[in-house]
């Protein structure tokens, strides 16, 4: 609830500071006092939109500050999704400097227009005459309906229903487009595949073949090297392994003088069994080496596949390659198999609308079986409020599409007159109608949920005093469960109030400046009497009007 609200240099109102308390509070004030200058302000905090120039004082900023104890909003959700510190008691500060610049603070923290909107619907329902358009609306109707029949929860699970729902009906057509797009490119995606399957893609190939061809493309010149070496180790006359084979006779017999001969013995004759290994590897080079025109031409093919490939795919490795064939293989085996794919989401989707349906049922019966009972309450209300033959047509209508609140429309007519015709609420009722209509609608709903505080803005404006003395009781009622307050010019509505504000506005030669303060019991006496019968206070006006807070 409100509990307390600091407007400084805004419009007629240099500095206020006022406290509020639970129950039902009552604004007074003569026409042009500044009642809706105080709304405004109010209005600053729960997100409308500054104006530069609402500042008394151009050359300094305006500051409006409402606090409130949020304890029983759960809100604590709210406040985490939007990265808020949640206090019971959270402070709400608007700011507009001179330059225009506005700034908005949740607990000190800086937040958006669009938060600080959102937050403010859920603090405080501001009702005015121009608010009743909202009973066309048929959001609000089902609103009021599944209010009273409990169906918070059901809606929370059609909600998750229709999410699950919807997903499918996306990912089908989803589905459904792939398979119209791709099987345009079924045909060359295959070819594209198969092309890739069947070239040599596995790590290191391209330099296993690059290495081949250089062999077989320089098989002559390797054969006449190989031919070199093996004629330098050898050959007859000067032929390595010849000398080597007598230097190793020499020191064989130098090491049987002296030992100190053994290690140079040792290492020719290391030397020898080497190169006669090499003599031996080369020899069999040279019987296996020769000239072979298709292999190289296999080998050719291979590598200018490879690179075509490459270059088709634009791609540098093989690593790539196989990706794009990996790529392909998912898109042609995911081609092929759409069809199955597509049967298993419809079915999917069949069941879960399946689901909904029953949801669907019943909120359906559920909202059905409580309209009589809604219908009496709004009749019988409005009976006290001087519409006695007041008179509704409420039905439930099963819709084509899945709505957010269910798959209904709502047929709701009025009459005000028995025998009358029935008719959109709009469109039948009057303006002062629309009023009794909406303040009994937010009455039942006071009943059945946790509502904010609500603020009418002069709701019974066109009501006799009779009739707007049943409005301000209903008013109270609803204030035993929230906090209520009423701007009012009626006085049978102010003498109900628990709490009774006056909006004063006072010249000097400074200017004009419009305050707020709670009346005593007394000054309720003369406010009252004022409102009856002017400032003259006549004997009977006074009694009046303690007759009407006797009542209080």
């Amino acid at each position: 609830m409100l509990t307390n609200l600091s407007i400084k240099n805004y419009a007629l109102i240099d500095q206020l500071n006022v406290s509020f308390t639970k129950g039902f509070t009552v604004i007074t004030g003569e026409t042009g006092a500044g009642k809706s200058i105080l709304l405004g302000g109010l209005s600053l905090v729960l997100g409308k939109r500054a104006d530069l120039s609402s500042l008394r004082d151009k050359t300094l900023k305006c500051v409006i500050e409402a606090e409130f104890n949020i304890e029983k909003y759960n809100l604590n959700s709210f406040f985490t999704k939007q990265d808020l510190d949640y206090e019971s008691t959270t402070i709400i500060r608007r700011e507009i400097q001179p330059s225009g610049k506005s700034r908005a603070f949740v607990n000190d923290t800086p937040v958006t227009l669009d938060i600080l909107s959102k937050l403010g619907e859920r603090l405080i329902d501001v009702h005015s005459q121009h608010q009743t358009l909202q009973l066309g609306d048929t959001n609000f109707q089902l609103k009021v309906v599944d209010a009273l029949a409990g169906n918070s929860k059901i809606l929370i699970k059609y909600s998750s229903a229709l999410n699950e729902y919807q997903s499918l009906v996306k990912e089908l057509e989803e589905l459904i487009i792939f398979r119209d797009n791709a099987s345009k490119e079924q045909d060359y995606n295959s070819f594209l595949l198969k092309e890739l399957e069947s070239a040599p893609l596995k790590e290191g190939i391209l330099e296993e073949l690059e290495e081949e061809y250089e062999q077989l493309n320089n098989v002559e010149l390797i054969m006449e090297q190989l031919a070199t070496g093996n004629q330098l180790l050898n050959e007859e006359q000067i032929g390595v392994i010849g000398a080597l084979s007598q230097l190793k006779q020499v020191t064989t017999k130098l090491s049987g003088f002296s030992s100190k001969y053994n290690s140079l013995n040792e290492r020719v004759q290391s030397v020898f069994i080497e190169l006669d290994d090499i003599a031996t590897e080369l020899q069999d080079f040279i019987e296996n080496t020769e000239a072979n025109p298709k292999v190289l031409e296999e080998v050719n093919a291979k590598l200018q596949l490879l690179y075509d490939l490459q270059k088709k795919h634009s791609v540098l490795t093989i690593e790539e390659l196989v990706a794009v064939r990996e790529d392909l293989s998912k898109k042609v085996s995911t081609t092929e198999n759409i069809e199955a794919t597509i049967k298993e989401k419809e079915e999917a989707l069949s069941k879960q609308k399946n689901v909904l349906e029953e949801i669907v049922i019943s909120l359906r019966n559920r909202r059905q079986k409580i309209i009589p009972n809604l219908k009496k309450q709004l009749e019988s209300s409005l009976s006290i409020l001087g519409m006695p033959s007041a008179s509704f047509k409420i039905e439930v209508v099963p819709s084509e599409k899945y709505k957010t609140s269910g798959k209904d429309d709502l047929i709701f007519l009025f009459s005000a007159n028995k025998g009358g015709n029935y008719g959109e609420l709009k469109k039948v009722a009057s303006g002062g109608e629309l009023s009794r209509i909406m303040l009994v609608i937010k009455a039942i709903l006071a009943k059945y949920e946790d509502l904010p505080t609500i603020m009418f803005d002069e709701i019974d404006t066109g009501v006799s005093g009779e009739i707007s003395g049943q409005m301000g009781v209903i008013m109270k009622n609803m204030s035993a469960d929230m906090q209520v307050f009423s701007i009012t010019h009626l006085p049978q509505v102010a003498s109900k109030g628990n709490q009774h504000y006056k909006v004063h506005k006072t010249e000097n030669t400074q200017g004009t400046t419009t305050n707020l303060y709670m009346l005593s019991k007394e000054e309720r006496v003369v406010e009252l009497a004022e409102m009856l019968g002017g400032k003259e206070h006549s004997d009977s006006a006074i009694a009046h009007a303690k007759e009407l807070l006797s009542g209080v």
